[in-house]
């Protein structure tokens, strides 16, 4: 099957699979492996399906105000992206506050509230003006960062995996189909901590537009149905701890709740 276009094919999902993070059932034939290792899912609102994740790629400073927050000039910055594993993903369910772990290593752990775009038709070099034909759906997500780590790592010129790239570092809500939604080009992206205010911002002030974003990535890399893209975050970045409740919204979606614990 051409990966490209996954969902076009039938893949078929073990019944005792766990939402967010599971093993996979066996789709044609069975494959022998030494141990088991598992692959993550998220669920697709309206449907029994799951959606695979293969990839989970996201914008650096994609608001110019959360651009200059960060030492840099919006307006000379080439787009630039990072990854994240699969298994930071940490599934939220529509309606529940759901207990988010403070990370090891960490005495200044950030929020970043992000709209996100799940892609369900691969390609390379996408020209802008299709790239939203690749789309799959969205849903919300945070970035939740190990600020002093990213920053410690930036000053030695060394990569900040460690600062983004961890276990859970990923929280996310359930896909909803781009038949369901349509495209997000504007409305209001918030977050709160503890009831208060921290971001606030409209997704239309978003540097590069989420169209743009997939031609950009797909210049470097190919992509492919399963891939997800967190599409930056506003500014007003700030640290949580152990009993903080954040809760994110995006006109159109359903809200997202975590507790730090």
């Amino acid at each position: 099957m051409d990966r490209r276009n996954f969902f076009q094919g039938s893949a078929l999902l073990s019944t005792g699979a766990m939402l967010g993070c599971a093993t996979p059932g066996v789709a044609q034939q069975a494959v022998k492996t030494p141990f088991a290792v598992p692959a993550t899912y998220i669920p697709i609102v309206g449907s029994d399906e799951l959606f695979p994740v293969r990839r989970i790629y996201c914008i650096g400073r994609n608001y110019a105000a959360h651009a200059r927050e960060m030492g840099s000039d919006p307006t000379r910055e080439p787009p630039f992206f990072f990854q994240k594993p699969t298994d930071a993903v940490q599934y939220v369910a529509t309606g529940t506050v759901a207990d988010h772990p403070y990370p090891s290593l960490t005495k200044n752990y950030h929020y970043e509230a992000e709209l996100v775009a799940a892609i369900g038709k691969g390609g390379r070099n996408i020209p802008v003006a299709k790239a939203l034909e690749h789309i799959y759906g969205y849903t919300l997500g945070l970035d939740m960062t190990r600020r002093d780590l990213q920053r410690f790592m930036g000053d030695q010129k060394k990569p900040w995996e460690i600062g983004k790239s961890f276990d859970k570092s990923a929280p996310i809500g359930a896909i909803h189909k781009l038949a369901q939604i349509g495209h997000f080009t504007q409305g209001a992206i918030w977050l709160k901590v503890n009831g208060q205010t921290k971001q606030s911002a409209n997704l239309n002030q978003m540097i590069w537009s989420v169209a743009e974003q997939i031609a950009n990535l797909s210049e470097a890399f190919e992509l492919f149905p399963g891939d997800i893209i967190y599409s930056g975050t506003p500014e007003n970045v700030g640290p949580v701890v152990v009993g903080d409740l954040i809760e994110m919204h995006i006109d159109g979606l359903p809200n997202l709740s975590v507790k730090i614990v």
